[in-house]
């Protein structure tokens, strides 16, 4: 594999950049670096490229370390490949020669098209690199909240779509391959957090990406969270079209068609048919039990698709089919398996358990559950959870002297109005 290295100008865009022009004006070296890693050059890259150490670059990044040596600056200025003039420098001698030729691995610079001023850093690695991220980004949003993932994985979609509009081949392949995950994935974040416009503009890129790279296992997730996106917007007959059209798809796996049956049965239960909800939670449970799936891609998270997942679907359409004390039995029971990492989703099931204990006329049960939910949707901001809550505190309105209700009550106006700018459709 080709060694990652700076590439032998830095994006023109960045160059330009007020923010890098104002930085190297006043030699801020912390902050140039800072707006160097978003353009996909990493510390560690930047320490090697200066002959400098990571920590001393991550202590000058910190601000906890100034540059101020001549000769460092310099070797900044020559390993960044930044033009003298931008530090107050003569002129480089690099900036005097005609920059050495690219290997053909090594993805191009994404501000330039034509490839005539060097290449970022090597396909493979960076691809690699992203995929070995993607399971941390998971257990992250599960276990802290989507907010703690949204910022590096909406930096990491970003580079993937500069890039990939700019190098061809295998390695655009492998960049659209990697992009289509990273992009669904902060679709979800962005749906977990209530900001739908960005949900939805992500999870069609996902699928953009996906078809031009031929994975068809990519599009039929795709087509399944687009029917969860339906489902969350309470728009049932999209939900139905889209989880039927996942399991025609040519990519569908076991799991796959698990998750987008379940889909399809809480559009069945949204237009009040109980019949063909039922039928389709038991197919989707069936398939979710199938033990003989191979789990060979972690970059794509399906591991949360287990017969207790579906189980918790079908308990929150008991609700809607007017059955909440089932509902209760269903999420008491299920709640007591589902792996603690799993802490944003505890949070949702919750709200719904209390949603269905106040549907039941139980304020005490339903505010105690709540006041649960509550603490856990404050830390992890999911507007999920919110917007159970908020469904469940309509149902208690009429309890409102019971002083659980009130309590619970009086702290869900009090977040709402704070931590949650974009409340969650309902």
């Amino acid at each position: 594999m080709t060694e990652a290295r700076v590439p032998d100008r830095l994006p023109p865009g960045l160059l330009s950049d007020p923010e890098m022009i104002a930085a190297c004006r006043r030699r801020d070296f912390g902050a140039i670096f800072r707006l160097v890693k978003l353009a996909g050059i990493y510390p560690s890259l930047i320490a090697r490229s200066c002959d400098m150490t990571p920590s001393r670059v991550g202590e000058v990044m910190a601000g906890r370390r100034k540059v101020e040596k001549i000769d460092l600056v310099e070797r900044i200025a020559d390993g960044l490949r930044i033009p003298g003039h931008m530090l107050g420098l003569a002129d480089r001698a690099w900036e005097r020669e005609s920059p050495p030729p690219r290997s053909r691995r090594l993805l191009p610079n994404p501000d330039n098209a034509t490839g005539g001023h060097g290449s970022l850093i090597d396909a493979e690695l960076f691809v690699s690199h992203l995929r070995g991220l993607m399971p941390h980004h998971y257990k992250t949003a599960n276990l802290l909240g989507s907010r703690h993932s949204l910022d590096s994985v909406k930096q990491h979609v970003h580079a993937l779509d500069r890039l990939q509009q700019s190098t061809c081949g295998s390695a655009r392949e492998q960049l659209l391959t990697i992009g289509a995950r990273t992009a669904e994935f902060l679709g979800w974040l962005n749906q977990d957090l209530g900001d739908f416009s960005q949900a939805i503009y992500w999870s069609d890129r996902a699928m953009e990406w996906a078809q031009e790279s031929g994975d068809d296992r990519m599009a039929a997730y795709v087509l399944f969270r687009k029917s969860n996106q339906a489902t969350a917007r309470r728009s049932p007959q999209q939900a139905v079209g889209l989880a039927r059209a996942c399991q025609r798809a040519p990519g569908t796996t076991p799991r796959i068609r698990a998750l987008a049956a379940q889909q399809e049965a809480q559009g069945h239960a949204l237009m009040g048919n109980p019949r063909l909800a039922q039928a389709k939670f038991d197919e989707a449970h069936e398939l979710a039990a199938d033990p003989e799936e191979p789990h060979d891609d972690d970059a794509l998270d399906m591991a949360y698709c287990t017969p207790t997942y579906i189980e918790m679907q079908r308990a929150g359409c008991l609700i809607e089919l007017g059955d909440p004390h089932a509902a209760v039995e269903m999420f008491e029971s299920e709640l007591r398996v589902l792996p603690p990492a799993y802490r944003t989703d505890h949070g949702v099931y919750l709200s719904r358990l209390a949603r269905a204990y106040a549907v039941s006329g139980e304020p005490g049960q339903a505010a105690t559950a709540a006041s649960r939910a509550l603490s856990i949707a404050i830390d992890t901001e999911s507007a999920r959870a919110l917007a159970e809550l908020s469904a469940a505190a309509r149902t208690l309105q009429r309890w409102g002297t019971v002083p659980e209700v009130a309590t619970f009550t009086g702290r869900l106006r009090l977040v709402s109005a704070t931590a949650f700018p974009r409340p969650f459709p309902t």
